[in-house]
């Protein structure tokens, strides 16, 4: 990549290696005025970006973020696997203190909303635009409002509850 291709990607807000950085840096860190000045510059960088994760938000590896942060909501209870496709102004929000856990190499598409105390199976879609409140079995793709597996590896009812 020449300097004009990563200025430009860097004046998108798609390069986020700093931002993983810090993140990682914060998880390891033992000194609490460390991780609060970590979590001050995360928050910084996220909102430059127009997006959010929750300063004990767990996520393993570094999630595929097409889009970069923007519109981007992770609820600090949430928990998300390695691997994982997420695309621009997903909410991965929570209820009473509950937010979804998400399984590796689930693919989260354009505006689609989890929230509550789910669980995202491994390898699950979520369609664009989908509001997701109940389990999701591993493999299945969700679509559509209210959300309904359309394809699964794994025998489901529905989920509409």
């Amino acid at each position: 990549m020449n300097l004009r291709e990563r200025l430009m990607d860097y004046s998108l807000g798609n390069n986020l290696r700093l931002y993983w950085r810090l993140f990682r840096w914060r998880e390891r860190t033992k000194n609490r005025l460390t991780a609060d000045i970590l979590t001050f510059l995360l928050n910084r960088i996220a909102h430059k970006r127009g997006g959010y994760i929750g300063r004990d938000a767990v996520i393993a590896g570094i999630p595929s973020l097409p889009h970069g942060l923007h519109g981007i909501y992770i609820s600090r209870y949430a928990s998300i696997g390695a691997g994982c496709r997420i695309y621009q102004n997903v909410t991965i929000g929570e209820v009473n203190g509950k937010a979804p856990q998400i399984g590796d190499g689930c693919l989260i598409g354009a505006n689609a909303v989890l929230v509550g105390d789910i669980h995202v199976g491994d390898g699950a879609k979520i369609g664009a635009g989908a509001a997701v409140s109940c389990d999701v079995p591993a493999g299945a793709t969700v679509v559509a409002q209210p959300p309904r597996v359309i394809e699964s590896e794994v025998i489901a009812d529905t989920l509409v509850s």
